[in-house]
């Protein structure tokens, strides 16, 4: 039985781990099978805010399956100041994917959710039930109901037209061909970039904050498999929070520290503490992964941050670092 996988956002973070397991991982649940052709979109592609280019994409490969990955994503300074760009663009982008999903008979569809669309105020741990409980932050609201509409459509696609369309919620996920953008990006990356620098310089390495909060991070190569386990084996509609556990959980300390150990940093390293930390904790809930899968194995820490750091250094001429 042959099947065309087509994966939106193939450059990203997460794509690149997806195409990384495919043809790496040689084990039956993970690894590429036989009869499968996997596709990994780019922008060049087309542009999934256009409905004619979402569907000059399908016509070209017939996919059989989506991972649909592509959003317009930003930190936290962009998605303050554009709500209205984040909101719009992706909600054009989801609906588009899902609507040319169903015009062609895709037989499912698994889209990537974030952590950030749960209630602001809320108990802990989160877990799937929680979606729709509450306003998101204030600082990311245009992104955060874009992505809540997804699991709206998810659900509204099944009951009307019976299509198989689920989505997954993944925690901080960091790895290979990450965003090392010093204003731009997530805290792993931005540290790892700016660590590196202090190698460089001989300065000190001076982290923003108490290095007190707590966070959930998964390594984007765990993720993709999890992705693919999703597609070919979850059943729902109801999304899937894909994280670590909450013994899992580290400090900002703890990132820091393996960052500085990967890349082999001597120097003066510190806290600055009148920096704001943010929430302390976000912590969700995995049970539900476990239930299905209680036997998956992550990568250790320490071991990810290693690979990461290792990645970064071999490509840091051309990897994305902002300007």
């Amino acid at each position: 039985m042959s099947s065309v996988i087509l994966v939106t956002g193939g450059s990203g973070l997460v794509g690149k781990a997806i195409e990384w397991v495919i043809e790496n991982d040689k084990s039956e649940r993970y690894g590429k099978k036989e009869g499968e052709t996997w596709i990994f979109l780019t922008s060049k592609d087309g542009d999934l805010r256009q409905p004619e280019d979402a569907k000059a994409i399908f016509e070209k490969y017939k996919p059989t399956h989506v991972i649909h990955l592509a959003a317009l994503v930003g930190g936290l300074f962009k998605n303050m100041k554009y709500k209205l760009d984040f909101l719009r663009d992706n909600l054009l982008i989801n609906d588009n994917v899902l609507e040319t999903s169903k015009v062609f008979g895709v037989q499912k569809v698994v889209s990537c959710l974030s952590t950030c669309i749960f209630p602001d105020k809320t108990s802990y741990p989160i877990d799937e039930t929680m979606i729709h409980n509450g306003p998101p932050h204030e600082s990311n609201f245009g992104y955060a109901h874009a992505k809540r509409m997804i699991d709206v459509q998810n659900k509204a696609y099944n009951e009307q037209y019976g299509c198989n369309f689920t989505s997954v919620i993944p925690t901080n996920v960091f790895g290979p061909h990450d965003n090392y953008d010093l204003e731009d990006s997530h805290v792993l990356p931005g540290l790892t970039h700016k660590c590196y620098l202090a190698k460089q310089n001989n300065t000190p390495f001076i982290v923003g904050g108490t290095g007190k909060p707590l966070r959930q991070f998964i390594y984007s190569r765990d993720l993709a498999k999890l992705f693919i386990w999703t597609l070919r084996e979850y059943k729902e509609t109801e999304p899937i929070i894909l994280s670590v556990g909450e013994k899992d959980e580290v400090s900002i300390k703890d990132v820091a520290d393996a960052i500085v150990s990967a890349v082999g940093f001597e120097g003066e390293y510190s806290f600055d503490t009148t920096r704001s930390d943010g929430q302390f904790k976000k912590t969700a809930s995995n049970d539900k992964l476990l239930k299905y899968i209680p036997d998956f194995e992550f990568t250790p820490f320490n071991d990810a941050v290693q690979e990461s750091v290792a990645w970064f250094l071999e490509n840091y001429d051309t990897c994305r670092k902002g300007h």
